[in-house]
């Protein structure tokens, strides 16, 4: 049995991983002439890191990175609504860290290629469709040599939220935008908080901008390279591009007075060594993503919002999934199905808990309570202890619920 695997981002790269641990043959084709660090930051939750320390590289990753200690969610007027220990801190046996997206990818990447051997982890390869029959899959390519055919008894789509396997499954599909745009950012100063806070500021209906580092001393005099993500709820149908430089004029007036006594969040725009635009998208969630001997996983199956550090998480169990499946079955279409029955429900319940009740829905609950305003205490509105039950209401749906 060969699995050609289409794409190879974290979703690619994790079930070629997983399938080699199996023993099962797969081969990934990347669209991209060659795999660069890209990207901005990324936040790895304890169930991510739980699939990554399954697949041997945890302990490379954790050199990369910074271990979050807290969580804190603060209003636009720099007042404290909640805080949480995060990670080891809260009690799980991994932690929750804030990583370079580019050195997360180029891990996995590397890990493929000792493991596999370059020959099964092909770029320049752009997928532009596939015709099956009852013994196996061709999949169309076309490379900067012209184009290519491969046959295979099995195909993976992990070709992202433009996924071209999807769009031959689902003609009409498109991404769903409700008005939020993004802008991102890194900058390089002095340690916020702990130097370890993962810090969620404002409401996307206000002005919303989440922070947290990346990298620790980037200059040998103890410098971070700081990620931050400014969000906010628009009245149009205008939606920014995807990955082009963004302009600080764009939303900048937004955080131009947000001068706390902790951090000048104006500043931290102004500073930052790059901006990138982003639309707030997702797709609605599908009925199916077997078809025959072809599957969808990761962002190809369920594109969410980035609101909950979930999208690498939930594509790294669907890869761990699906390999378990492929080497239970006997048959690769039976298997195509286990997974599908075993992640559609659950992943679909995390797209729709992001549009709704994502964790920085605790800003917007109290920002809806308060009036936008601030406080003289938070407890005539809402207590501690509601507040909590929110944050794990989230963890519930999204797989990393403490059960101990």
């Amino acid at each position: 049995m060969t699995i050609a695997i289409v794409g190879g981002g974290i979703a690619g790269l994790c079930l070629a991983l997983n399938l080699h641990r199996r023993g099962i043959d797969c081969v990934v084709y990347e669209r991209v002439a060659q795999v660069k660090e890209l990207g901005v930051g990324i936040t790895l939750l304890p169930h991510a890191m739980r699939e990554f320390a399954a697949l041997g590289i945890d302990k490379e990753l954790e050199a990369q990175v910074i271990e979050n200690l807290e969580s804190c969610f603060y209003n636009r007027f720099c007042q404290l609504i909640y805080k949480e220990p995060r990670g080891r801190y809260a009690g799980y046996d991994l932690p929750e860290v804030g990583i370079h997206r580019g050195r997360l990818h180029l891990t996995l990447y590397k890990a493929a290629l000792e493991r596999l051997g370059p020959e099964r982890i092909l770029c320049d390869h752009h997928c532009t469709g596939f015709t099956q029959d009852a013994q196996g899959v061709d999949i169309h390519f076309q490379t900067s040599g012209g184009a290519r055919t491969i046959r295979a008894d099995a195909l993976i789509a992990c070709d992202g939220v433009n996924s071209a396997v999807r769009k031959q499954l689902y003609p009409d599909d498109k991404v769903a935008f409700a008005g939020i745009n993004t802008w991102r950012g890194v900058t390089r100063r002095k340690p916020i908080l702990t130097g370890r806070s993962y810090i969620r500021v404002g409401s996307i209906h206000t002005g919303k901008i989440v922070i947290y580092p990346i990298v620790n001393d980037v200059d040998g005099e103890g410098t971070q390279l700081i990620n931050w993500m400014a969000e906010i709820q628009g009245d149009s149908a205008e939606k920014n591009d995807w990955n082009e430089a963004g302009k600080i004029e764009d939303f900048y007036h937004i955080y131009k007075d947000w001068h706390f006594d902790w951090l000048d969040v104006a500043a931290l725009i102004r500073d930052s060594d790059m901006v990138l635009e982003y639309p707030m998208v997702d797709k609605d969630p599908l009925n199916q993503w077997t078809f025959g001997r072809v599957t969808l996983a990761g962002d190809a199956a369920h594109p969410m919002y980035p609101r909950g550090s979930n999208g690498s998480a939930q594509s790294a169990i669907d890869a761990r999934t699906l390999a378990d499946c492929l080497e239970r079955e006997a048959h690769v279409t039976d298997a195509l199905k286990a997974y599908e029955s075993a992640r559609l429900g659950p992943t679909s319940n995390v797209v729709l808990t992001n549009r709704s009740n994502p964790p920085d829905f605790i800003n917007i609950k109290v920002e809806e309570l308060v009036g936008d305003k601030p406080f003289d205490n938070l407890d005539d509105y809402i207590t501690q202890d509601e507040l909590r039950k929110m944050s794990d209401s989230y963890k519930n749906v999204a797989g990393f619920a403490l059960t101990k």
